[in-house]
């Protein structure tokens, strides 16, 4: 056979395979969906109040914080009416601390009642958006739930919209507008969608950012977080880290009794973590200064969010009497997001707890959202 022949046949072999081989692309690229089933989802508890939309269940294809492919889950919702607008808005939802066992996950928490964040939620259905609550990695999926780490959290965030826009049967498109909204955590994992949208989904039409109460700083809240009665929120960090970043080895620096509350705390959700570990420090566990460590010391400034500005409007707002994010890590993030030109309207909230600013906050925050996909100017007030 000549090589004229040979070549021509590698051709047309080649051009045969390539619809094969760019659906395999797809099928395994951040965003595609691995599995979607039909769920139901309640306000109440006892299966009572079904919330009335189209809801589904899902797993999909997202990324670690150190790069690697991973699946995570999530509830997509859908109102049953017509959006009679054009195309209908999706809403990427991430939702504050939960725990670390997959029992607490959203998804969990929504098909048994108990989901307290569909108050907000529910602001955006009556509009007519779609809305994508992601799990966050690891919970409702194998492996820790890592807690914290904002490269991983707001990758499930993006992914999770476009996620949504394959789901078969929900008719949502991939060129619609979008907007992503969360508090505490999940003002983190807000946050870091915005600030990784840019490069990791350039392909989205986001159009504007929510994010209060955020946990901008890491060690500045262990830090205040420490010896308080919420110090089991700072150890749930501590080993979401963990399990994100192989290298930091925790269990390597921690006593017996560290090991076991830190190996229990793994499967905990949000109130038992408060219940077992609240007025504890960091010290009482540990054989060495781990947060001072050069590998953590590395990783606490990577997962440090303000590096890098947005490119979409932001609207920031935290609560000036907030007990376990402390105000100025907010104040904080706002400077450097201004002082690179960031848009962003900041909000200081005169109440007095976290809870409470994400209840005073979450309204005004979806207002806000709707002024963006309106396509409205966004006014910033740095």
């Amino acid at each position: 056979m000549n090589l004229r022949v040979r070549a021509t046949l590698s051709m047309i072999g080649a051009l045969l395979l390539l619809p094969a081989l760019t659906g395999t692309a797809r099928a395994t690229s951040a965003g595609a969906v691995v599995e979607a089933s039909r769920t139901t989802v309640y306000l109440v508890p006892g299966k009572l109040l079904e919330v009335p939309v189209k809801a589904w269940h899902l797993r999909y294809r997202s990324t670690s914080a150190t790069g690697r492919p991973n699946v995570v889950s999530g509830t997509l919702l859908v109102p049953g009416t017509p959006y009679p607008l054009g195309k209908r808005p999706i809403a990427g939802y991430a939702v504050g601390t939960h725990g670390m066992g997959d029992q607490c996950a959203p998804s969990a928490a929504m098909a048994g009642g108990t989901e307290a964040e569909l108050a907000i939620m529910s602001l955006m259905l009556v509009k007519g958006w779609a809305v994508a609550v992601t799990d966050y990695e690891g919970l409702g999926t194998p492996g820790d739930h890592t807690y914290m780490a904002g490269l991983s959290q707001g990758r499930a965030v993006l992914d999770s919209i476009r996620a949504a826009a394959r789901v078969p049967g929900a008719n949502l498109s991939a060129a619609a507008p979008v907007v992503v909204m969360g508090y505490s955590q999940g003002g983190s994992s807000a946050a870091w969608a915005a600030q990784l949208q840019p490069s990791y989904a350039p392909e989205l039409r986001l159009k504007g950012v929510a994010a209060g109460g955020v946990p901008a700083d890491l060690r500045a809240v262990a830090d205040h977080l420490d010896g308080t009665g919420d110090f089991g929120l700072a150890a749930a960090a501590g080993i979401g880290l963990d399990a994100a970043y192989p290298e930091l080895h925790l269990d390597g620096y921690l006593t017996p009794e560290g090991a076991t509350l830190f190996s229990d705390a793994r499967d905990d959700c949000v109130g038992d973590l408060r219940a077992k570990l609240g007025g504890r420090r960091l010290a009482e566990f540990t054989t060495a200064d781990v947060l001072n460590l050069p590998d953590w010391r590395a990783r606490l400034a990577e997962n440090r969010l303000g590096a890098s500005a947005p490119r979409v409007p932001l609207f920031l707002y935290h609560a000036t009497g907030d007990e376990i994010i402390p105000y100025e890590v907010g104040t904080t993030l706002r400077e450097e997001y201004c002082a690179q030109g960031a848009n962003v309207l900041w909000t200081g909230l005169p109440t007095g707890s976290h809870v409470l600013g994400a209840v005073e906050g979450g309204p005004p925050a979806v207002a806000w959202l709707a002024t963006r996909v309106a396509g409205l100017p966004a006014i910033p007030n740095c």
